[in-house]
């Protein structure tokens, strides 16, 4: 199968790329700025700017697209947005494929789309969402907890959002997360792309661990103190904070403290999968080089 992989040089891309060439496919890995660092040999690279309109020239010659380009739901940066790049991304790579007879379309989304919860992330990975329901290809979709590794987004937010020793913490004991380990995810997607009995599936993926923000919290800075912030005062604080650039919290981070982030029904079982058998976020932790870089990439 000729696959391409929108965002393939990315946190999550690079270890689907891998799974991919080691499944005996052909897989090209697209990005706006594509870097082939990381990436398996065999692997192509081309550009992709899924914000523009015309994308057939480069989807064209594929049997299958996967959809994993994405913003952190915490980063907005200037002139990109989750609606120009989740929505309207999605619809543009969702028109190029059927146009060029691609066959599979995979949709990485995110758990909680349909929570409730309004946020400019949420409310564009929805939209993004319909836009592959209703579309003529044989789709799949993937709703995954926070998902951690290196290079992930998630890792430097919690300790941007929470200093050394001593962490106030809106919500820290009552929000909840189900991490997944990257490397346990990306054999599913690969699944996704292989298997006819996935194909019209909606799957919502969780970690070995539903851990509340404040054991998130602990594991990642190794202990300190977690002083709890009443909801009312973080209301306040998410107000001030929105329009001030490079911090953390602002309005829809306090909207999702109120979610739930885990699985009613953990779906790995799909993937012949047991929760169990999935790499906890203390033993990623524990095996880390302490000297290692986990900023985010680029996808």
């Amino acid at each position: 199968m000729n696959v391409l992989v929108a965002g393939g040089t990315g946190f999550i891309g690079r270890p689907l790329c891998r799974a991919l060439v080691d499944r005996g496919h052909e897989v090209t890995a697209a990005s706006r700025t594509p870097d082939a660092d990381g990436l398996p040999d065999g692997v192509e690279t081309t550009a992709l700017d899924v914000t523009e309109r015309e994308l057939a020239g480069t989807v064209a010659g594929h049997d299958a697209v996967v959809n994993l380009v994405a913003l952190p739901s915490h980063v907005q940066p200037r002139g990109r947005s989750h609606e120009s790049v989740h929505y309207d991304g999605t619809r543009h790579l969702v028109a190029a494929s059927e146009d060029t007879s691609v066959e599979r379309f995979v949709q990485l989304s995110g758990l909680g789309v349909e929570s409730g919860v309004e946020t400019a992330y949420f409310r564009a990975k929805r939209r993004a969402e319909r836009v592959v329901r209703r579309s003529s290809l044989e789709w799949v979709i993937y709703r995954p907890s926070v998902v951690f590794g290196d290079g992930c987004a998630f890792l430097p937010f919690v300790e941007r959002l929470s200093p050394p020793l001593i962490t106030p913490l809106p919500g820290g004991e009552r929000t909840r997360l189900q991490p997944i380990w990257v490397g346990d995810l990306a054999p599913m997607l690969a699944d996704g792309l292989e298997d006819d009995r996935h194909v019209g599936r909606c799957y919502e993926i969780g970690g070995p661990e539903r851990l509340t923000l404040a054991e998130t919290v602990r594991q990642i800075r190794s202990g300190g103190i977690v002083v709890p912030v009443p909801m009312a005062l973080a209301a306040i604080g998410a107000m001030l904070a929105d329009p001030v650039p490079r911090i953390p919290f602002g309005r829809d981070q306090y909207r999702v403290l109120g979610l739930d982030n885990t699985t009613a029904d953990n779906d790995v079982a799909a993937f012949g999968v047991s929760p169990e058998s999935l790499r906890t976020l203390s033993a990623y932790l524990a095996a880390a080089d302490p000297e290692s870089d986990i900023e985010p990439i680029d996808a």
